[in-house]
Parts: C-alpha cells; sequence; structure tokens
C-alpha cells in the first residue's frame, strides 16, 4: 500500500503540533509522501486560518523539513485555499504567486454580503450549533437555497481555477443532512452536485476522498455514495485525511481505499518526485 497525506494542518492554523511531529509519525507509518496545507489567511481574522504575516515563516519551516528529511520522505508544500468569491480565491495573484508545489480549494464560507469580514460570512463547517444558528439567520431555514449557494460557489471556484485539488467536495451535507429536508438522493441535490463533479472532470482537477469524519461519523467527502461516479466520469482522486493531530495522519485510509476498491479504482493520484502520477494502491 502506497502511504501518503496531501491534506493536513499544524501550528500554523489550526492544527495541535509542530510540523515535524507529523513528519516523524508519518515516517514511523512508511510513508513515501506528506503534504502540508494549512488553511490559507483570510481578508480577516479567524482561529483557524493562517495570518498573512506567518506565511514567510510557514514556508521555511517546511522547505526546512524538506531538506532535512529528503532522503527519508517526500514532503511538499502546500496551502488549503478557501473560495469566498471572485475577488477572493485560489486564482488571485497573491496564491498563484507563492511558491508551493500544489493547491487545494475548499469551501468553508459562504458570505452573506459584499463585505468580507466574519460577521458577513456562514461557515459551513464546525459545530451544528452555529450552523443551525445561521441556517435560519441567512437562509430562513430553507435548506435546498443553502446548498444551491454552497454549490453555487463550489462551481465558480472550479472555474475560477488555480487549484490541482478540489477539498472535501460536499462538506455542506457534514450539518445538512441533520435537516429533515436534506437528502443526498434527492433529486434536487444531485442536480446542484452533479454539475461540479462534471466541471471538475472538464478542468482535469483531483478530488480528495476526506476521510477525516470518516471513522468518527462514518462520513466521507464526498460522500461514499458518489465514490462509483467519480469512477465513471474517470476523476482522478486520493485518500487524504485532513488531519490536525499527528496520530490521525492515516486515519481512515484502509476504509476509504475499500470503498475505492468496491467503486472499480484501483489507482490513487500520487506525487512522485514533484509529478502526479497514478499509482496502483494494491
Amino acid at each position: 500500500m502506497v502511504l501518503s497525506n496531501y491534506h493536513s494542518h499544524c501550528t500554523f492554523c489550526d492544527g495541535r503540533s509542530a510540523p515535524e511531529n507529523y513528519v516523524k509519525f508519518a515516517l514511523s507509518k512508511g510513508f513515501r509522501a506528506y503534504g502540508f496545507s494549512s488553511h490559507s489567511p483570510l481578508p480577516f481574522d479567524t482561529f483557524w486560518n493562517m495570518s498573512l504575516s506567518d506565511m514567510t515563516e510557514y514556508l521555511n519551516e517546511i522547505d526546512r523539513l524538506k531538506q532535512k528529511y529528503k532522503d527519508r520522505l517526500e514532503i511538499y508544500t502546500a496551502l488549503e485555499i478557501d473560495y469566498l468569491d471572485q475577488t477572493y480565491n485560489p486564482s488571485i495573484r497573491y496564491f498563484q504567486e507563492l511558491p508551493l508545489d500544489y493547491r487545494i480549494g475548499s469551501i468553508h464560507y459562504l458570505p452573506v454580503s459584499n463585505e468580507l469580514s466574519e460577521e458577513n460570512m456562514f461557515c459551513i463547517d464546525g459545530s451544528f450549533t452555529d450552523y443551525k444558528a445561521g441556517f435560519f439567520t441567512y437562509f430562513e431555514g430553507d435548506i435546498k437555497r443553502l446548498v444551491r449557494k454552497y454549490f453555487e460557489s463550489t462551481l465558480h471556484m472550479i472555474e475560477a481555477g488555480g487549484i490541482d485539488i478540489v477539498g472535501h467536495i460536499d462538506k455542506v451535507y457534514m450539518n445538512g443532512e441533520r435537516f429533515e429536508e436534506f437528502s443526498i438522493d434527492a433529486d434536487w441535490y444531485k442536480d446542484l452536485f452533479i454539475p461540479c463533479l462534471e466541471l471538475i472532470g472538464k478542468k482535469g482537477l483531483m478530488v480528495e476522498i476526506n476521510t477525516k469524519n470518516l471513522k468518527r461519523k462514518g462520513q466521507t467527502f464526498p460522500h461514499k455514495n458518489f465514490i462509483p461516479l467519480l469512477k465513471k466520469m474517470n476523476i482522478p482522486v486520493m485518500v487524504n485525511s485532513d488531519c490536525h493531530f499527528p496520530d490521525l495522519v492515516n486515519d481512515g485510509r484502509p476504509e476509504a481505499l475499500d470503498l475505492l476498491k468496491e467503486a472499480g479504482f484501483r489507482t490513487t493520484r500520487e506525487l512522485i518526485n514533484g509529478k502526479w502520477e497514478d499509482i496502483p494502491f494494491d
């Protein structure tokens, strides 16, 4: 089994340990490659995003680890970059000029105003209590309206480009499925989600099978029911743990690979000496 992880968070954002501790754990488990993807800076401060002033230190620290462990582990530098709107997203000049090995594009926030401030954001991640409050405040209890907004933002992010990997593509269901009106099997939901996958295929992007919630909640992103569709559309995939603790670096990988195998996948996309390649996982 090829062991790698390209989505992880350390103390430069909301991760709970220093970068080198993740490297040491990966080495102890026989990993071939490891990528750091801290939450990128935003136009406002949050508890989980990097500060703009820390970017140089982040890049230097990951580069130091690359050099220190170059004979034992392929280490890569990346960011998980939020799409907010056309003015702030992975495709803007700032993120494109950073010396990154790859970029993950994700949706965590849905702006509810043209002013990009934290108080004008609905967060689709985090606790259900906060999600529920924002849901009724900004979307008047209309789950279809919320999901439509989420996947519209996802389409805009994919179209804008500047990314290699689409992160936890349907994370809107993490809290959304707790509402009675929500269903991933409903035609209205599929009509919003599937065009995102079609555009990913057209753009030649990769989708991660995100296992962060797999063991705790039985959730994968994308939902396991859509993994066969990824195969049908020939969309390349990888398994990422989205870990925030070193001991969760490989969490959920065997289970995710079983799901991929059931869907007909035999390879995952891996960085080999800086180049993306399809590598058999059996």
